[in-house]
């Protein structure tokens, strides 16, 4: 029978839905310019109003005798508005489910705003608190004291673990202009009790986030001290020539190398500046390519632009491509055992697999994600001709990101080839006497390649195509 909701046509529910999706952009505390999205009590009580409208409008609908067939579709048209490239994709589990819910909903928005300023915290329980005593006001005389007792009732069960000129106004639409917005006390309890479990949900989500953050701080700290002590101990107390003069063509890499590299790459992968960068990553390319390009277009990543900031912009973009597979990758790294190959073993087993892969290469593409292929043809135009700017980034980053059927793996081992080749692998200096070819820097890219590709390969195979 399709849609018979009575009171309202679903094209102009659509129309107050995506006026809600505006709501909700702009209570992740920023609007679309980049600016802070300016948050008062008023705002905040508009958008519980909101929420308590579509809760309504669901309630009705699983009222009526086919209510089957006016939420599917319902679901459909929400499906076909969520279908275009530029919905935010924090949003796409929007359905008749979570406006049957929307109060917590908004909750969680409001709430999870980063950063949770002090301004708009205020605002928030200020329009919470409004919001439940005007409620209770509909059928108590003294609406401050039955709060007050229904908090205190309700404090003892609480638990922790479970679940200027205003810019709403400027969205064209009221819901005060929409009828039946009694809110009354839903399954979910009152706003005040869903805020204080959203708040508390929250203080243990940024909890536990400082105790990871100061593990990781301390290991990265522990790591770097070790890998200075390290190579202290192979200059002074073995008398052993700089990484670089450890390392000739046909040499066996011994283990204080071995381990040495491993410690400095994988402070890399725990900084916690690699990780918030990872975090960034996996949610810019979460979104439709048309938007995280939008995203890196803000970051002025032109040729023309800062040279820094070209460089973080790779290195976001190789990040997206690992970041699915994180944390395998780092469990793989840290359970890596020294092995006794010389450089040019190492580089001659990379390359065969380079030989190998490359004939395979349409059923390499075929098990990669579609966005990893959409990051690395990004990647493809953006370092065709500059493939020597990933010496400016971590070995290790481009050993996880660039897999081996890609047209810049095959740039970036060439052009390790080319330095591996030249005069007998040695440091070779410019006019002003700075170094130009680390041959220490060589190996190392070298070995990565080899930890991942070639005794990782079954690990970088099974991730490829998560």
């Amino acid at each position: 029978m399709g849609w018979s909701y009575p009171d309202m046509s679903l094209e102009d529910l659509m129309k107050l839905i995506k006026g809600f999706v505006d709501i909700l952009i702009l209570a992740s505390g920023y609007q679309s310019t980049g600016h802070f999205a300016h948050w008062d009590s008023n705002n905040i009580k508009n958008a519980f109003q909101w929420a308590i409208f579509f809760e309504n409008v669901i309630s009705r609908l699983c009222c009526l005798n086919d209510q089957q067939d006016s939420l599917k579709e319902l679901d459909a048209a929400l499906s076909e508005m969520k279908s275009s490239p530029h919905f935010p994709q924090g949003l796409e589990q929007l359905s008749s489910t979570t406006l049957g819910r929307a109060r917590k909903f908004v909750l969680e928005h409001l709430i999870r705003a980063l950063p949770l300023r002090e301004a708009h915290l205020k605002a928030f329980m200020t329009g919470t608190i409004e919001v439940d005593l005007d409620d209770i006001g509909r059928i108590e005389s003294d609406p401050l004291n039955t709060y007050l007792d229904e908090l205190l009732l309700k404090s003892a069960t609480l638990d922790p673990a479970s679940e200027g000129r205003s810019f709403m106004q400027e969205l064209g639409t009221s819901p005060k202009a929409v009828p039946n917005l009694t809110s009354g006390y839903g399954s979910d309890g009152n706003f005040t009790t869903l805020s204080i479990h959203e708040l508390m949900k929250r203080h243990l989500s940024v909890s536990c986030m400082s105790s990871v953050e100061s593990g990781l701080n301390i290991l990265s700290k522990t790591l770097t001290e070790s890998n200075w002590s390290l190579l202290s101990d192979m200059l002074v107390t073995k008398k052993l020539k700089p990484p670089e003069g450890l390392v000739a063509e046909g040499q066996v890499i011994n283990s204080d190398t071995w381990n040495m590299w491993r410690t400095k790459n994988l402070v890399y992968l725990l900084d916690k500046r690699t990780i918030r960068l990872v975090s960034g990553a996996s949610m810019i390319f979460s979104a439709p390519r048309v938007q995280w390009l939008q995203v890196l277009e803000r970051l002025d990543i032109s040729g023309e632009g800062s040279d820094d900031n070209f460089s973080e912009t790779v290195e976001l973009l190789l990040l997206g491509c690992a970041a699915g597979r994180w944390s395998t990758l780092v469990d793989h790294f840290m359970s890596i055992s020294y092995d006794s190959l010389t450089i040019t073993r190492m580089y001659n087993e990379v390359h065969n697999l380079l030989l190998r892969r490359y004939s395979n290469i349409c059923a390499d593409k075929e098990v990669m994600n579609l966005k990893e292929k959409g990051i690395l043809e990004h990647l493809d135009v953006l370092l065709s001709s500059q493939v020597r700017q990933l010496w400016k980034l971590s070995p290790i980053l481009a050993a996880i990101s660039i897999p081996p059927w890609s047209q810049l793996f095959r740039l970036y081992v060439s052009e390790i080839e080319s330095q591996f080749k030249q005069e007998s692998f040695e440091i070779s200096c410019c006019k002003d006497g700075k170094e130009h070819k680390d041959s220490g820097e060589v190996a190392e890219r070298i070995w990565c390649l080899y930890i991942f590709h070639v005794r990782g390969s079954h690990i970088m195979n099974e991730t490829t195509s998560s």
